[in-house]
């Protein structure tokens, strides 16, 4: 019997599927010299290009044993202080958040042929900050966030099903508060990379670093 995974394996090669990527240059002489108004530049030209995935982010942390993990999540505000995201505190990513304060984000914008990768420590927001955000939400998202109990192994999608109708009953007829285990985290940069498709491959890359206060910038090969 010839699966359907079988079926796309013999009729596609993944090693042949490429793409030439085509972008306007990226020039050191023609970018600032801190990384954030490019930044700025960068994300809205993505918000109107790529809709709403377009602050959808790649974070990687790091757990005590020095794996790698990796998952999608959203920036929800971003300065010149850093890029700011907001999750269940008890999750895989905040324990790991907890015993290893550093990480990574990734943006890819396909329609864009861009990327940014950026790195620097971490840290929660305020209180305040993230009753702000929270009572912004939507209410079911706002119920989402006591409903799940972030990365627990749960039995199947039944309990999950009965723990929403509790506590929509719980919250009918008053406002939501926001969780205790739910908030924000903000990553302060210490790196910025720039990466803008070129054709054959000669994409062009610009990279900031903050030292001793400073930042400084320079090109990459590809």
């Amino acid at each position: 019997m010839v699966t359907r995974f079988q079926e796309i394996d013999m009729t596609r090669d993944i090693a042949d599927i490429r793409r030439d990527y085509e972008g306007g240059r990226l020039d050191e002489a023609g970018t600032p010299e801190a990384p954030f108004a490019l930044f700025d530049e960068w994300f809205r030209l993505a918000l109107e290009s790529e809709g709403d995935d377009g602050n959808a982010m790649t974070l990687a942390t790091a757990d005590t044993q020095g794996l790698p993990h990796a998952r999608v999540v959203l920036l929800k505000g971003y300065d010149e202080q850093g890029m700011v995201f907001y999750t269940n505190y008890h999750s895989h990513k905040g324990s790991e958040l907890a015993n290893v304060p550093q990480a990574a984000l990734v943006f890819w914008w396909p329609s864009l042929s861009r990327q940014v990768r950026v790195e620097g420590r971490v840290e929660q927001v305020s209180a305040d900050e993230s009753d702000r955000y929270f009572a912004s939400r939507p209410r079911g998202s706002q119920l989402g966030a006591w409903i799940a109990t972030q990365s627990v192994e749960i039995p199947d999608r039944h309990w999950l099903e009965e723990r929403q109708s509790r506590y929509e009953q719980l919250y009918a007829e008053q406002e939501i508060a926001r969780p205790a285990h739910w908030g924000g985290y903000r990553l302060i940069p210490e790196m910025l990379e720039f990466w803008q498709g070129q054709p054959s491959r000669l994409h062009d890359r610009i990279r900031y670093e903050q030292r001793d206060g400073d930042w400084h910038k320079y090109r990459l090969a590809p």
